[in-house]
């Protein structure tokens, strides 16, 4: 399904550009880490390259886009008022797949997030990090070929973030592409292949991420990195 292509790309709300113009191609590889200040467009990008997004000029295209097979994570997990193992199934569920197929699949991701115990609890009762962790395998227990995460640790302990990161390190390896929005700059430096840096509505930056962290070209993204306020 891969490039995804951004071509003058620009989105507006009442009359006033909040992202663009953006020409940007999205091709194999990654986890892609989206970086910028509050405000800078991260998430809106994320929402036009999911399909989720209207958009005002440009066009955002797929190779294959009959073939799109894509998930989104929001930063605020979306749980179901239904267990856990019913959150799990109901991806499954909307597909048609068969019920055999769906118990094996809930059973083995269940497992995977570490929420065996709690499967017959209502996913209302579970922790931030819990719900986050069942957001992300409901994600991807449809086998994406792409997941867009938008900030999935923001507010999170150490010990959630850190197995969440665990999860998409592996999810990654496995062949899924990622593509993440997150303000946390160790996440980022932990995480990235590449990365995309923000500012004010636009692509200031991007490139592998060695290059973008050790060795950045716009005075932005030093400062940024540096940790100065960013207008």
């Amino acid at each position: 399904m891969f490039p995804l292509a951004l071509s003058n790309l620009s989105v507006r709300r009442r009359g006033k550009i909040v992202l663009g113009p953006i020409d940007l191609v999205i091709d194999q590889g990654g986890p892609t880490m989206v970086i910028g200040p509050n405000g800078s467009g991260k998430t809106t990008l994320l929402r036009v390259m999911h399909g989720i997004e209207r958009i005002s000029e440009g066009t955002a295209e797929w190779a294959q886009p009959d073939h799109a097979n894509h998930a989104y994570v929001f930063q605020s997990p979306v749980v179901l008022r239904r267990t856990v193992s019913e959150n799990l199934s109901y991806p499954l569920y909307l597909i048609k797949r068969p019920k055999p197929e769906i118990n094996t699949a809930v059973e083995y991701w269940i497992e995977r997030i570490g929420l065996g115990k709690v499967a017959n609890r209502s996913a209302m009762r579970l922790s931030g990090g819990e719900r986050q962790k069942l957001a992300i395998a409901r994600a991807l227990i449809r086998d994406p070929e792409v997941l867009f995460l938008d900030e999935p640790c923001s507010n999170l302990d150490g010990q959630s973030t850190r197995e969440i990161e665990t999860l998409l390190l592996e999810t990654a390896a496995a062949g899924t592409r990622i593509i993440m929005a997150t303000h946390d700059m160790g996440q980022a430096r932990r995480l990235a292949a590449d990365v995309i840096f923000m500012k004010s509505g636009r692509i200031a930056e991007t490139g592998l991420a060695p290059n973008v962290f050790d060795a950045p070209k716009t005075s932005e993204l030093k400062a940024f990195l540096k940790g100065d306020i960013l207008e």
